[in-house]
């Protein structure tokens, strides 16, 4: 641990506050300066006694908390690089291949701004795959090449110990790099919230352990670096009835697997699943009559992931439904539309009971770079270039807020309309609050009557 015998320790500033007064202890390690400030000079009194009993000492003071020795836990001792491995590893088996994804960008980010220096012999996009792909990924580690290993072994011994969090400026330093993409733009709201809520999770694993004292983490808003997340859906994303069928008729009409396709994204548009409890679908798990109404038993999703995360090595990994208990099940109804077009691909495909309702190439899972791309391509060819070039329908996951959306237009209750889409009653109406214009004529029928000017002739 770096330390010097170079301190000074300054008397007590008192400061007046609109309720009072605070003291300031205030010292100076090197050529940097430290304070502490307390509510009562009693508090500030037993602190700067505390300084000065170690300096008089011949205590040496920490370079980097600016306090005794002494005072120092285990953090000191221990390396951020080494902890941050400890963790994903005991994190990973209790973790979905997302989550372990997502931990791993955290860590990574976290480790390039606790480095001592910038890697400069090192390609900066380099050192980052090394750490996201390799260091922290528990499955990988053992198999890195040699010129990872390189980089890691830098890494390991230019990282800062832990005690490096109980610098103020430092873990705010690390908070803004955790909100910050590598151009220096803002990460979106999402990602500065989850890398946030990753990161509590890490000092809370690090104080039961003893490495810490207390979470080092800033509270609440340091310099906008976690913005606010909108929970309500923007309503520039829905597309219109005639918008959608457009585009299931333009997908129709390709060669080969175009019904296939129109087929799963009618499955979004008509059912609103979620395109990995779609991709999940089995024949079997529909009933499709002649006539009327049929319905899915919808039970499993398989989210994509990566087959660098997941423990079977599939690009795919199979998990219960969101919100829900494990081996649990939903029914969701499926429109004579829908039932129709169905039966018609089971026809066309010959699939069988057991096959997949909308395989991929050569009968494997459909893959989401693949339905992304039709999905963009079939939206470039019917939009106009403008609607193109909005949120209107961006993302395939749209296809299930127009659904859903629909639905509540409808009148249909929300609490029918949140088991038939695997929500809670309260998140559905945070999403969907914008959307819901079915009954508004009504509404404001009822209120036109409520008038505070003089009527004019």
């Amino acid at each position: 641990m770096e330390s010097t015998f170079d301190v000074r320790i300054y008397g007590i500033e008192q400061r007046k506050r609109a309720n009072g007064h605070t003291y300031k202890v205030v010292w100076k390690v090197a050529a940097k300066k430290h304070s502490k400030t307390y509510p009562t000079k009693a508090l500030a009194d037993a602190r700067r006694a505390q300084l000065m009993t170690a300096a008089k000492g011949g205590e040496p003071f920490s370079l980097t908390t600016g306090l005794p020795i002494s005072f120092a836990s285990k953090s000191a001792e221990t390396n951020w690089y080494d902890f941050a491995v400890e963790y994903v590893d005991w994190k990973w088996t209790r973790s979905s291949g997302n989550s372990r994804k997502n931990v791993a960008k955290a860590m990574t980010t976290a480790t390039i701004a606790l480095l001592r220096t910038p890697p400069g012999q090192f390609d900066a996009v380099e050192v980052r795959t090394a750490l996201r792909e390799w260091a922290f990924n528990t499955k990988r580690r053992g198999d890195a090449p040699d010129d990872v290993r390189v980089i890691l072994d830098w890494v390991q011994r230019n990282t800062l110990p832990m005690s490096a969090w109980e610098d103020t400026e430092r873990a705010e330093s690390v908070v803004a790099a955790l909100g910050t993409l590598l151009d220096g733009s803002s990460a979106a709201a999402s990602s500065v919230t989850r890398n946030h809520r990753i990161m509590n999770l890490v000092m809370g694993y690090a104080i039961r352990h003893g490495v810490l004292r207390s979470n080092p983490l800033p509270k609440g808003k340091v310099d906008g670096s976690a913005p606010k997340v909108a929970q309500a859906i923007d309503k520039r994303s829905l597309l219109n009835a005639q918008q959608v069928g457009a585009i299931l008729q333009w997908i129709g009409e390709r060669p080969r697997r175009g019904p296939l396709y129109q087929a799963f994204f009618a499955t979004l548009c008509y059912a609103g699943l979620r395109p990995e409890e779609a991709v999940a679908l089995r024949v079997s798990d529909a009933t499709l009559p002649e006539e009327g109404w049929g319905e899915f038993i919808v039970h499993e999703a398989q989210p994509e992931v990566g087959s660098g995360w997941t423990d079977t090595g599939e690009v795919h990994e199979e998990r219960d439904l969101k919100g829900r208990a494990e081996g649990d099940t939903r029914t969701v109804p499926i429109h004579p539309d829908l039932v129709a077009l169905l039966r018609g691909i089971i026809q066309l495909y010959k699939l069988k009971p057991t096959s997949l309702l909308f395989p991929g190439e050569g009968g494997d899972l459909l893959a989401g770079s693949v339905f992304r791309r039709v999905w963009k391509k079939a939206r470039e060819a019917v939009l106009a270039p403008h609607v193109f070039a909005s949120p209107a329908g961006r993302r395939v996951y749209d296809c299930r807020h127009i659904c859903l959306t629909g639905w509540l237009n409808k009148g249909i209750p929300p609490a029918q309309v949140a088991a038939w889409a695997g929500n809670s009653v309260p998140v559905l109406l945070a999403t969907y609050a914008r959307c819901v214009v079915g009954q508004l004529t009504d509404y404001l029928n009822r209120i036109g009557d409520l008038r505070y000017l003089p009527a004019t002739a």
